[in-house]
């Protein structure tokens, strides 16, 4: 079964409700559930409930509810059932339903008359390209139930197993990387001497079991060196990578591109072989509805076996495509462990940019997505321009509704309009003498042709909850970091169909604020041409690193590109997870999801114990500490 039709506990919690009562289990009564007990539940997490997702509920499982708790509490959909089995059934419909994003089940009277088992369950596919500590995944096809049940109620709760997501596809002619390193330069040659004759005498069957970074067991040393090989020519390139000295590696920030960077097939080569990257493409194209597959099959058509039924150009395809492989490669960097401190998106790709720093979440900025595809086909046919000259020499030339639609970078410069002005400007520009180069897109994005869809989005964006970016976001519209106050405003992403996207000075800024590792999460290499113009690059007090070949390529070559990356963040000096990479060669989607029903019922976890109001580490559902088995 695909991971998009499983839910997913993420914490679970006992919280203790002394001071507000939950019943009399003690006596041998029905536990109740009271309005203050579930305000107990809404702080299990030791955050405010203003922090919740938006689209938080509580799903409560008691055999009686007090006459004071409604349908609704402190702003939070509250929902009834008469055991906590029958809570996480519910729950686990409403997640898959797209209803609710966080579902916190409560089972009252639960291990005690005082207590109250909180379970955190999310779509196991979100939690799974999030990072989030998975305990297990709800199988209602079991009989044996996953905790007692309190005294009145009926014990039907379904087996709780933990998650096993695909499982081990070794290629042994693949490409994987090796890291190496040493407290000094002696230090390094050492290691590299030990490391050459043992990748010379592995089988190809027994290298992709190498540990990705050696020596293993021990903190990483400055003295750094990596290789992306095969095992054929491995110890070739053990000897001949170059060894670097770290020192202060430079803070990263992740860039995200936009229309006119799709093509097909784009990352494919990382889909069913990395698994956050997987389940974020699968979380994201999921939450595009009823289309999710259509969307799939023309992202993956290879054009002699499978047709697109509709091009990737379309409007209706690439903005799609963008954000879930953007949103993808983003996770991925983060699943390696390197956590970015800022973000810069160039058009479409600012709203991926958004999810990152906490302005919406992910489900909210899909539907906002597919908004602005669904009013951007609505308007006549146009397209998109790349001319070599700055955006003082166009202006002569714009007429009708053509307009500036980005500055990209010096003398690189993108124009907008409808099919017919934009024509007779691309004619007078290329009479004159300009480099012209038609942009990949049907609609004219950036520019008073698309005012209509932008009106219709603002009026459907004022139902998503916004916030504060907890994270620098350098914004294309503003051409600096995003404000509050503008993050906050839904008609200043509504305009974004509109406005020019002025992704110069804001990388500008960007690069202003520190010396920066730039990696671009997205295909074509569009954002690192432009930020290799930038004086701070060429004087290499900056760098910039894609994620992706520069021009579509097979698989092989996806996961290369991505391995590069990843080698050139470990020279840099940042700590990466050794086994969190090397799933890039050793791991399959293909292995079952979770293990065969009969297994030993029951949550694989200890529950922690929780005042309400208790605090928290990080900034979701809780401490982030291992829980141990029992």
């Amino acid at each position: 079964m695909p991971l998009t039709e499983h839910t997913a506990v993420v914490r679970r919690l006992v919280v203790s409700t002394k001071g507000a009562p939950a019943g009399e289990a003690g006596r041998g009564e029905p536990v109740t559930a009271t309005a203050a007990a579930v305000s107990a539940v809404l702080r299990a997490f030791g955050r405010s409930p203003e922090d919740l997702p938006a689209r938080t509920a509580v799903f409560v499982g008691a055999a009686r509810t007090a006459a004071g708790l409604g349908a609704e509490h402190e702003g939070f959909p509250v929902h009834t059932a008469s055991s906590p089995g029958r809570a996480l059934r519910r729950a686990h419909r409403e997640l898959l339903a797209k209803n609710v994003d966080l579902a916190l089940v409560a089972g009252f009277g639960e291990p005690r008359a005082e207590a109250v088992t909180v379970h955190a369950v999310r779509r196991a596919a979100e939690a799974v390209a999030d990072g989030d500590s998975v305990l297990g995944v709800p199988d209602f096809s079991g009989e044996a139930p996953a905790f007692p049940a309190a005294p009145g109620t009926v014990g039907d709760a379904p087996v709780i197993h933990p998650l096993r997501y695909g499982g081990r596809g070794t290629d042994p002619g693949g490409v994987r990387l090796l890291l190496w390193s040493g407290r000094d330069e002696a230090d390094e040659a050492r290691v590299r001497g030990e490391l050459r004759p043992m990748v010379d005498r592995l089988s190809p069957e027994a290298f992709p079991l190498l540990p990705a970074a050696v020596p293993r067991g021990q903190e990483p040393g400055p003295v750094r060196a990596a290789a992306v090989t095969t095992a054929q020519r491995a110890a070739r390139a053990v000897l001949g990578a170059g060894a670097v000295t770290t020192g202060r590696p430079r803070p990263v920030a992740l860039l995200f591109p936009g229309q006119g960077s799709q093509h097909t097939a784009m990352a494919a080569g990382l889909y069913g072989r990395e698994p956050v990257f997987t389940a974020a493409m699968d979380a994201v194209l999921d939450l595009f509805g009823e289309d999710h597959e259509d969307i799939r099959a023309d992202w993956l058509a290879d054009g002699a076996t499978r047709t697109p039924k509709i091009g990737i150009d379309d409007v209706r395809r690439a903005q799609p495509l963008l954000f879930a492989v953007d949103y993808a490669l983003g996770r991925t960097v983060l699943g390696w462990g390197v956590r970015p401190t800022a973000f810069l998106g160039h058009s479409a790709g600012e709203l991926v940019a958004a999810v990152f720093t906490g302005v919406v979440s992910l489900p909210d900025a899909v539907g906002m997505m597919r908004e602005r595809v669904r009013y951007a086909v609505e308007i006549p046919p146009g397209g998109m321009l790349a001319v070599g000259a700055s955006e003082e020499e166009l202006r002569p030339y714009l007429c009708g509704d053509v307009a500036i639609a980005a500055v990209n970078a010096g003398r690189q410069t993108m124009l907008a309009g409808s099919r017919e002005p934009l024509g007779e400007v691309e004619a007078a520009l290329r009479a004159d003498g300009h480099t012209v180069v038609a942009v990949p897109a049907t609609s004219p994005f950036h520019c008073p042709a698309m005012a209509p869809a932008s009106e219709a989005v603002e009026r459907a964006y004022r139902g998503v909850r916004l916030r504060p970016p907890a994270l620098p976001l350098y914004s294309g519209y503003t051409g600096g970091p995003l404000s509050p106050d503008d993050a906050l405003r839904p008609d200043f992403w509504a305009r974004q169909l509109t406005d020019t996207v002025y992704f110069r000075p804001a990388l500008d800024e960007l690069l202003a604020a520190d010396d920066m590792l730039l990696i671009e999460a997205g295909p074509r290499q569009t954002l690192t041409a432009f930020a290799r113009r930038h004086q701070a690059v060429r004087l290499k007090a900056s760098a910039v690193v894609p994620m992706l070949p520069a021009r579509p390529g097979g698989p092989e070559e996806d996961r290369r590109s991505v391995l590069t990356a990843a080698a050139r963040l470990w020279e840099e000096g940042h700590v990466l997870k050794p086994d969190a990479v090397s799933r890039l060669w050793n791991w399959s989607a293909g292995a079952p999801l979770a293990p065969p029903v009969p297994e030993a019922p029951g949550v694989p976890v200890a529950p922690e114990e929780a005042r309400a109001g208790a605090p928290a580490a990080d900034g979701r559902f809780g401490e982030r500490r291992p829980l141990t088995a029992v």
